[in-house]
């Protein structure tokens, strides 16, 4: 006789999480554990919120990884996100305009094809970034343009980030 196990709803996902000493993601059926990163994958996230943040107009803020993003899809922890306006300091999930992911090896393939139908169907998000580990080069997805993928590589591109009024020079993120 086998065993079938009933798929979480978001609700039960929800509530299960909150008794988790480790963080997991929720693919719309079942918690997905989230695994450490790489050093270079970290470093990345660590240049883009110091380039990005700066650049940042008042009453926006960048943070990196520890925020869910929940959609009726499922729970996503982005690498980097950025929220406009007012956000209370107590909770646990936002309503991003932009998400940053880094490509890693063992993610590359939920980050490029599962995600972008994710953070789609946040109403909020207007922009999802991938950048690659090892070269410069980004892919940026954004609502206004239907979702269509438009790539900037190369040391001298920059990512412009009308969303929020601000531009990333890869050079300054993908730097050596």
């Amino acid at each position: 006789m086998s065993a079938s196990l009933k798929p979480l709803t978001l609700e039960e996902f929800l509530a299960w999480e909150a008794r988790q000493e480790e963080r997991y993601e929720f693919d719309g059926t079942q918690p997905v554990a989230m695994t450490g990163a790489s050093f270079r994958h970290a470093l990345l996230v660590t240049r883009i919120i110091t380039v990005l943040a700066p650049r940042l107009r008042p009453g926006c803020a960048a943070v990196a990884n520890d925020v869910k993003v929940v959609s009726d899809r499922g729970v996503r922890y982005p690498d980097v996100l950025v929220v406009r306006g007012p956000v209370s300091p107590t909770t646990d999930r936002v309503q991003p305009t932009v998400v940053i992911e880094v490509l890693s090896p063992s993610t590359w393939l939920t980050d490029r094809r599962v995600k972008p139908a994710d953070y789609a169907a946040v109403p909020s998000v207007q922009l999802y970034a991938m950048f690659e580990q090892e070269k410069p080069w980004t892919a940026a997805l954004r609502r206004a343009e239907g979702w269509r993928e438009e790539v900037v590589e190369g040391m001298g591109a920059t990512l412009a980030m009308p969303e929020i009024g601000v531009e990333l020079p890869l050079a300054e993120i993908c730097r050596e």
